[in-house]
């Protein structure tokens, strides 16, 4: 099984790490691909992984985003490129073994200049919304 990181180019130079993992995957009834419907869990996480430098030193006396995430600030910002985070997974079913696979795109991205996530990190705080694509595919045993 493979998995892979996804990244994301925002308009401000900022690049976000995505990434999704399968967390359960199972049969669920009948649907027309491959003969089985499969029940997939997936969660997604997202952090930063390069941010310019100017953005660094505007964020560097901003007070820290504690508890709830702010209300306040808030900006719609471009995905300028990406590329898909993935998984796969296993599945033995009644039908036999299928391919999972779980690939995560994003479609929105926000970013507030007014607070960090935390002392040491001087960058914006930023929101991902992405979608997940599901698809499975059965595997022929040897």
């Amino acid at each position: 099984m493979s998995s892979k990181e996804g990244v994301v180019r925002l308009s401000d130079g900022a690049v976000l790490r995505l990434k999704v993992v399968i967390v359960d995957a199972r049969e669920a009834g009948f649907s027309p691909y491959g003969g089985v419907n499969i029940f997939v869990k997936p969660i997604g996480g997202l952090s930063v992984k390069e941010i310019p430098e100017n953005l660094r030193n505007e964020m560097r006396d901003k007070p820290i985003a504690s508890g709830l995430e702010p209300r306040d600030g808030w900006e719609i910002i471009d995905i300028e490129e990406f590329e898909p985070a993935t998984d796969e997974m296993m599945v033995k079913t009644s039908k036999g073994l299928f391919l999972v696979k779980v690939k995560a795109e994003p479609v929105m991205a926000a970013r507030n200049m007014g607070y960090k996530p935390a002392p040491e990190l001087n960058e914006p705080l930023y929101s991902l919304n992405w979608v997940y694509k599901v698809s499975w595919k059965p595997i022929k045993e040897e």
